[in-house]
This record gives structure tokens, C-alpha cells and sequence, in this order.
């Protein structure tokens, strides 16, 4: 690996966005929805399903001082995936085995939130909570809500299902952020105790077990980063390491004989190194290949970076939508066989795509690839966006690029596909995943290391890196414009990405093009031009995606289009794009010339070419669907 160019991501603290959409878009999340989310973590949202997340850590909390003073506590069981009032006693746990994780990730949104604009109100309410949780921890570290209040012997003892791993790795990520928000080291050192117990607990000479749902891999790395303790990066090496090693572990502890069905669902089929295909429930695993590229590159492991290229060029290139959502089949939320990318069927969970990104910049700071930037931008401008409401109020779970909605009522099949977006749900990873994304969006603009400072993102901003202080004044989403402003700090040079989109552009200096990125020396304060051609484009998909034979999607730059029945009428399955379509842009949507079908009734009748009109199309970026009531959506279309 001698010859990459490892760099490091820029923390949001040196980092001011002025990027006017980006500017609304993380205040949105400021005033909207974290506070939302705050109510509906304390069940306060008429109409919306309950969180219990709140309810069940003052449950814990009161065990846990029972704990402490030696009293006998009951015991319930712990055999299910979801708890509520009519399978469970009303003093036992409630809500779904991975509960917890809701709210540590609206701390972790919050700790980004307030490095972005300080608010004590806010501070105060997470501090709150955080003195909540760590009431709730047991004297040896444990941490885990559903085990603390049902049953305590039952710890670990199915790593598999019950999530226990998860909800840590959720924990210390919302404590390494909340404590660089704030320099408070309560919840890190909660985090901490739990992550030492962890890596006391498992390893070569100890449980030989790993985690069912990824994420504990790249939050142990957090901890390390900022604490140094060898024992957290070395636990998440050896979760990686031991995953998908015969016998499996989990059959071992559950008593079975070593069988094939399920492990690819949470990618324990084979050794992560070993992987080339990425299989299994889509969330899980973007979080285990992110863990993956922590792991390569701190410890400079050739193998398993190898691993996540293979991955990484498997979704980008086979199994990932146009809006850049990932995980094709509502069976098991996972990813498809290859090229089977079903538009009225998708899944494309919002958290996927949130996960795809966190891979794709861990991927980066090893070596710079345009591609993979690309993909991360594609994913953040549509799927991830179109996950939350114009408002901030509702959201998708689950992320279709076709939608009618009658389907969605009655055709069983599609039950998974909503027309609206929901105030809340029972199984809430998204909504604050999308929070604390969106808060910490500056740092995927930029890595660095000693000699080279990449722009990965274009957004608005002013850095002040170890290189350089940096002003990008950014139209690029308008007219694919920008104006770098640089105090250089050195001599270094300054790599730009060129988007895949663009298909002519103009720099003001000099460059080496290089992986799609243009390389610029810098000796001296200067001022950077850059001109991206920014067109409204056709785009096809390959003839292997058997969904989209003949149909066409309306991109301009990161964005992706699509038709809604609000602007085109009912029936958008009868709509044609011209070949010579005359796209006018004007104020963020799209027109082209078309033609609608005229109706047919007769279920059969002898090929005849069909009976056109013309007719104008409007197109409205794929982020702002379903925010003017249920109507049918389309992202692809015939064309003539």
C-alpha cells in the first residue's frame, strides 16, 4: 500500500458552510428536525408510532440502582425482535431489540449540531439525557437497555440478532462527537467503560463472537482515534478478522450444525477478506466495508483494502441506482443479484445510502478516486435527501424511483413502498441517521494529508486545513461554477475532483489530471476558477437492467429527475420523452418536449403503433417528491 495517498477528513470544527443550499439544509435539521426528533423519542408526536427509546432508559435507570443497592430485580424474557404492550409486561423493555441506537444518534446529530451553532437550550437537553443514559449503565460497563431491564444473564448470548454490538457502536460514535462538540466526557467515558468490557470480553483467547449488525467495527476505531487505546482498534480488528470463519461462531453458540442460509445476510458467509460481492441486508453491510477501510488503513492491511475495492466497484457498478440508493429487494432489505435494479420494487432504505457515503469517504482518505466521490455525491443529492420532507417533519424509510400509489395499498408486494412519507416509525434508524448526516455533512468536502489538500464535494464553505486557508465560494449546483480562494500555509497542491457528469470544464491554472481528480500546484495566495459544464443530460442504464429497457432518467449535475403526477397527470406509464426533448431549465425544475399515449382499455388487441399527442413534460429533482400530496412518481421514462 506504499504507493496510495492516505489523508485524513477535515472535522467539522475548522470548517464554516456558506453554501446557501447546504446553509438551509443543515438549519432545517437545527430548528425542525431535531427537535422533532426529540419529542418522538419521548413519544410526544400525535399520530406517530411510539419510540420508547426515553421510556426505556428511566426503566433501566431504576434497575440499575436496584443493581447498586443489592435488591432483587425481575427477569423477562428475551426472545423476540420487537416488545410492546401486547407481548410484553408494562415494566419490561418495549420497542425493537436496537431501540437504544435512536437516541445515541440524535446525540450524535446534536453534537454536530451545536459545532455548527452553539445553543446551550440544546446542550442542556442532550446533557439531560446523557445523564439518563449513564444512570442506566451497570458497574462493569454494560450498556444495553433491553438486557438491563429483562434479563441480565442473557448478555451476549445471542450476538446474531439482539444487537448489542450495534447499539454500542451507535454509543460511541454519539459520544465522540457530542464530546467534540463540547469537550463534556460524560457519555465518552460511559462509552469507554462499555467499550472495555467489549474487548476484555471477546478476542483470540476470549469469545470468539462478532457482531450480527456491523457498526461497533468503525465506532471502536472513533474511540481509538481520539483516545489511542490500542486494545479498541485491535477489538475491531479482530471482529473483522474472526467474521465468517467455519465453524461459524454463531451456529456454535446456538447449538445448530454449520448451515448456509442467513450468514450472507449479514455478510458472516465467508472472511470479510475473501468478499467480492456485496450480499445481505444493505445497511449492515456498508457498515461492516466501512469498518473494513478503518482497518486498512490504520493498520496498512493490503488484503482487506483490496476487499473493499472489489465491493465498492461491485455496488457502484452493478448493483446501485441511478439516485445512488442501494439494496434492491424488501427481503431482508438487501442487495440483489447484480444488474437487478427493480424501480417500482426498491428498497433503497435511506440509511443504506447514508452508509454508502461514510464507506465511500473512508475509501477516499486511502486514495482518491473520482468514482467513488461521485457515488457519495450521487447518493447525498438524491437518496439521502429525499429521505426527509421539505419540512423536516416526515421521511421515507424505504426509497422507490416509481410509486403508484394504489399499488402501494393493495398489491401486497409493494406494501414496503409509501406514497407519503411517515411522521415517524416503530423501527426509527432513519430519520436521525438523515439528522446527523446532514449536521456533519462539511466533513465530506475535504481530506488532506502533508502535501496534498482533495476537494471531494463542492459546498459552499471557508476551512482553515493544515495546508491552506480555504474560501470556495460554490453556484455549483445553479451553473457548475466555483471561485477557490487560497492562503496556502506551504507549498502543497491542491487536487479537484471532476465530476462524472461534466463532460467539458475550464480551470483558471495549470493541472495534471489524475483519477478524475485535476492536480494544481500551490506556492502562493491565489484565486482558483473553475467551470463545470453544467447540462441537462439523458441517461440510459445498461441494457443488463432489465426494469429500464427503453426508458430514460433526466439528470442536471448531482441531481436526479423525475416526473410526479401532480405536474404530468394520472397514467405516467403513457408518457414519452422526444429524442430531441428542448430542455428549458428555469428556477431548480425541468420541461422537455413529450407525448402522451392515448388510452387503450382493450387488454388484447393486434399491434398497431400507438396514438400520440404532444404534450410538455415537467421534471422536479428526485429530493422533492411527495412533499405536495400522494401522487404517482416516476424517475425513468420511455423516450421516443
Amino acid at each position: 500500500m506504499d504507493d496510495l495517498c492516505f489523508s485524513e477528513y477535515i472535522p467539522s470544527k475548522r470548517i464554516r458552510i456558506t453554501d446557501e443550499f447546504w446553509r438551509e439544509k443543515t438549519a432545517l435539521v437545527r430548528k425542525e428536525v431535531i427537535p422533532y426528533q426529540y419529542e418522538a423519542l419521548h413519544d410526544r408526536i400525535d399520530g406517530a408510532e411510539k419510540s420508547y427509546c426515553v421510556e426505556n432508559f428511566i426503566k433501566a435507570s431504576k434497575i440499575a440502582e436496584k443493581i447498586r443497592r443489592g435488591e432483587e430485580v425481575p427477569v423477562y424474557p428475551t426472545d423476540k425482535w420487537c416488545y410492546d404492550e401486547n407481548n410484553s409486561p408494562a415494566e419490561a423493555f418495549h420497542g425493537w431489540v436496537f431501540q437504544d441506537s435512536d437516541v445515541y444518534k440524535w446525540i450524535e446529530a446534536v453534537g454536530f449540531s451545536l459545532i455548527v451553532r452553539p445553543d446551550a437550550e440544546l446542550e442542556k437537553k442532550a446533557k439531560d439525557l446523557i445523564r439518563l443514559i449513564c444512570s442506566a449503565q451497570l458497574p462493569d460497563g454494560y450498556l444495553d437497555t433491553l438486557f438491563i431491564i429483562n434479563d441480565r444473564s442473557a448478555r451476549f448470548s445471542n450476538l446474531k440478532d439482539w444487537h448489542e454490538l450495534y447499539c454500542f457502536g451507535h454509543l460511541a460514535e454519539a459520544a465522540v462527537s457530542f464530546y467534540n462538540a463540547t469537550s463534556d466526557r460524560a457519555l465518552l467515558d460511559a462509552a469507554c467503560r462499555f467499550a472495555d468490557l467489549i474487548s476484555d470480553t471477546f478476542g483470540p483467547d476470549k469469545i470468539k463472537g462478532y457482531p450480527g449488525h456491523e457498526i461497533a467495527e468503525m465506532a471502536l476505531v472513533k474511540l481509538y482515534d481520539i483516545t489511542k487505546n490500542e486494545k479498541y482498534l485491535q477489538t475491531a480488528a479482530f471482529f473483522i478478522e474472526e467474521r465468517g470463519k467455519k465453524p461459524y461462531y454463531y451456529d456454535t453458540v446456538l447449538g445448530k450444525e454449520t448451515v448456509y442460509d442467513n450468514y450472507h445476510y449479514n455478510q458472516a458467509h465467508r472472511q470479510p477478506k475473501f468478499q467480492y460481492e456485496a450480499v445481505g441486508h444493505a445497511v449492515r453491510g456498508v457498515y461492516l466495508y466501512s469498518g473494513m477501510a478503518d482497518i486498512a488503513k490504520r493498520c496498512r492491511d493490503e488484503e482487506l483494502y483490496d476487499a473493499c475495492l472489489r465491493l465498492s466497484d461491485n455496488i457502484i457498478n452493478k448493483k446501485m441506482y441511478i439516485t445512488g440508493g442501494i439494496g434492491a429487494t424488501v427481503d431482508g432489505e438487501a442487495f440483489s443479484f447484480d444488474y437487478d435494479l427493480p424501480d417500482d420494487l426498491a428498497y433503497s432504505e435511506t440509511c443504506a445510502s447514508i452508509g454508502l457515503i461514510f464507506f465511500l469517504r473512508r475509501m477516499l482518505e486511502i486514495s482518491p478516486d473520482a468514482r467513488l466521490a461521485d457515488a457519495a455525491e450521487r447518493a447525498l443529492y438524491n437518496t439521502v435527501l429525499a429521505g426527509m420532507a421539505l419540512d423536516g417533519k416526515s421521511f421515507f424509510y424505504v426509497n422507490p424511483l416509481e410509486v403508484l400509489p394504489e399499488a402501494s395499498e393493495k398489491d401486497s408486494r409493494k406494501r414496503h413502498i409509501k406514497a407519503v412519507r411517515q411522521k415517524w416509525f416503530g423501527c426509527a434508524c432513519c430519520p436521525p441517521n438523515l439528522a446527523r448526516l446532514i449536521s456533519s455533512v462539511s466533513e465530506y468536502i475535504f481530506t488532506e494529508n502533508e502535501n496534498t489538500l482533495f476537494i471531494h464535494q463542492y459546498i459552499g464553505c471557508s476551512a482553515n486545513t493544515d495546508n491552506a486557508e480555504i474560501d470556495v465560494a460554490s453556484s455549483y449546483l445553479t451553473d457548475g461554477k466555483l471561485e477557490i480562494k487560497i492562503k496556502p500555509v506551504r507549498r502543497f497542491t491542491l487536487a479537484l475532483r471532476i465530476p462524472s457528469w461534466c463532460k467539458s470544464y475550464s480551470f483558471s491554472g495549470d493541472c495534471e489530471i489524475k483519477d478524475g481528480y485535476a492536480y494544481f500546484n500551490i506556492e502562493k495566495g491565489c484565486c482558483l476558477k473553475v467551470s463545470f459544464e453544467l447540462k441537462t443530460r439523458l441517461i440510459k442504464c445498461s441494457n443488463k437492467v432489465r426494469a429500464n429497457t427503453g426508458r430514460v432518467a433526466v439528470t442536471r449535475g448531482p441531481f436526479v429527475y423525475c416526473l410526479e403526477e401532480t405536474d404530468n397527470g394520472k397514467e405516467l406509464q403513457m408518457l414519452k420523452i422526444s429524442k430531441t426533448p428542448g430542455f428549458l431549465y428555469e428556477n431548480g425544475f425541468i420541461t422537455a418536449d413529450g407525448f402522451r399515449e392515448k388510452e387503450d382499455t382493450s387488454l388484447y388487441s393486434e399491434w398497431t403503433e400507438g396514438d400520440y399527442e404532444k404534450t410538455r413534460l415537467k421534471f422536479i429533482p428526485y429530493y422533492r417528491w411527495a412533499n405536495r400530496g400522494e401522487n404517482e412518481m416516476s424517475v425513468y421514462v420511455r423516450i421516443e
